[in-house]
């Protein structure tokens, strides 16, 4: 492999506390949960059969998030009617495991 090829292959998996975080807080849930990481965002899937639970799209300040929910029938949405639902990643995978407004899990 071309050492310039290695250099960007090495630059590419540097670690993500995000991801590790998510990943984290659905183990300690029980799992269930596929997480993929995929345009500037984390993409979430229940295991059991691929539907969409939850995408998460980092703001860039801090660890805040804004919280998507899958609209029917092909693109992530805002949750809220009143522009996007932001909170710290810590609120939002509660909020997401919480599913307050039914469009999550079901």
């Amino acid at each position: 492999m071309c050492p310039r090829k290695a250099a960007k292959k090495k630059s590419s998996s540097k670690p993500d506390p995000m991801l590790k975080r998510i990943r984290a807080f659905s183990e300690a849930k029980g799992g269930g949960v596929l997480i993929q990481k995929r345009s500037g965002g984390y993409s979430l899937f229940r295991e059991d059969n691929g539907r969409p639970v939850a995408r998460l799209r980092p703001t860039g300040k801090g660890d805040l998030v804004e919280v998507m929910w899958w609209r029917h029938p092909d693109k992530w949405d805002q949750i809220g009617d009143f522009g996007p639902t932001v909170m710290s990643l810590d609120d939002a995978l509660n909020y997401v495991a919480e599913d307050p407004m039914g469009i999550s899990w079901h």
